[in-house]
Parts: C-alpha cells; sequence; structure tokens
C-alpha cells in the first residue's frame, strides 16, 4: 500500500496491484465442457519444473508455461485467443472493480481476538480473564451448538472486497493502483474482476 494524490491535491490510501501478463491457455465451451469460460496462466515458470501433462497442455497455447492457473467466467470465449496476453490496459481510471483474495493466516487464536470477545473481569479473584465463558445449557440440549464461536485457526480463507475504485492505471509497469486495501499477504495472489 502506498498514497497517490488526486488531481485536486487529496492524498487517498491506494493498493498497488501487479496485472500480469495473464496468459489465455485454454478456451472452455459450453459444448465442450458445458460452460463458457477461458483458463489464464500466471507467473513464467521453467519447463523443467511443470509435469509431463501440464506440458502438452501448455504446449497448446504456445510453448508457455505458468506456475498458477486460473478460470475465468465469461460470456463468449471466441473474443480470446490461445496465447493472448490479458494486461492492466483492460482497466480505466474511475472503473469499479471486485477484488479477491486468500485473507493473512493468523494461526490458532482465542476468542478474544478471533470472534472480538470482551472477556471476564480482570479482578475480584476472576480466574476467567480470556476464556469464553459458558457455551451451552446442562440438561437440554445437552450438547454445544453448531456454529458456536470458539477458539480456533484464524484468517486464510477467501475474502472478497467489494466496490473498490480504480485511481490509477500505469500500463508501462503493468499496475492497477486501487483505493484501499485488498485482502492477502504480499505478494500473494488475486483475483480482480469489474462490476
Amino acid at each position: 500500500m502506498t498514497q497517490h494524490f488526486l488531481e485536486e491535491g487529496k492524498s487517498v490510501p491506494v493498493t498497488v496491484l501487479k496485472i500480469g501478463p495473464c496468459v489465455v491457455t485454454q478456451k472452455k465451451t459450453v459444448e465442450k465442457e458445458g460452460y463458457n469460460a477461458i483458463q489464464v496462466g500466471y507467473e513464467p515458470k521453467k519447463e523443467s519444473r511443470v509435469n509431463k501433462p501440464l506440458r502438452g497442455h501448455f504446449r497448446a497455447a504456445g510453448e508457455r508455461y505458468f506456475a498458477h492457473l486460473n478460470e475465468i467466467r465469461i460470456d463468449d470465449p471466441e473474443t480470446f485467443e490461445l496465447g493472448q496476453e490479458i494486461k492492466s490496459d483492460i482497466f480505466n481510471v474511475n472503473d469499479v472493480v471486485h477484488v479477491i483474495g486468500i485473507s493473512k493466516g493468523r494461526g490458532f487464536s482465542g476468542v478474544i481476538k478471533r470472534w472480538g470477545f470482551s472477556g471476564g473481569r480482570k479482578t475480584h479473584g476472576s480466574r476467567s480473564h480470556r476464556i469464553p465463558g459458558s457455551i451451552g445449557c446442562s440438561a437440554t440440549p445437552g450438547r454445544v451448538q453448531k456454529g458456536k464461536k470458539l477458539p480456533g485457526r484464524m484468517g486464510c480463507h477467501r475474502v472478497t472486497i467489494k466496490n473498490l475504485k480504480v485511481v490509477g492505471v500505469r500500463p508501462e509497469m503493468d499496475v492497477v493502483l486501487v483505493r484501499g486495501a485488498v485482502p492477502g499477504s504480499t505478494n500473494g495472489l488475486i483475483e480482480i474482476s469489474k462490476v
């Protein structure tokens, strides 16, 4: 993240997102697969680091190998060609986009950090400072209800941030500046879609 100055001189927080180049590696159609989509590859990879089935798959798209593959649902896959590069120039300033990513993993967390519980008393002989407290009834139903907020692993979930505004596009660097924060760690993979 950094800051970006608008034309009127106002500073806004932005996230710099590197867009590709993403290369079309496969076209999926209703006739063959049952739905319309394209498959794109991102981040070049050595041929020796790719297994044989994927080598054959990538050869059909032009002898380029990728570390990551992802499908994008579209209405008409015929508008794309195999081997075509998708870059940041498909976005314009003031576009509204949705950004999907995997949130940062926080490890095993208690209920105060994970769910925002207030905790117990701090004084007067209390021994329940950060525990969840009562988690159910005794006789009926005699068990813990499903979905009860308890300690556990926090983070590493798929998160969608909607309606972020594009405040800048730099085609020469292949980056897009999006106002606000996006989910995930630095250099993590994300999906961006126009609204």
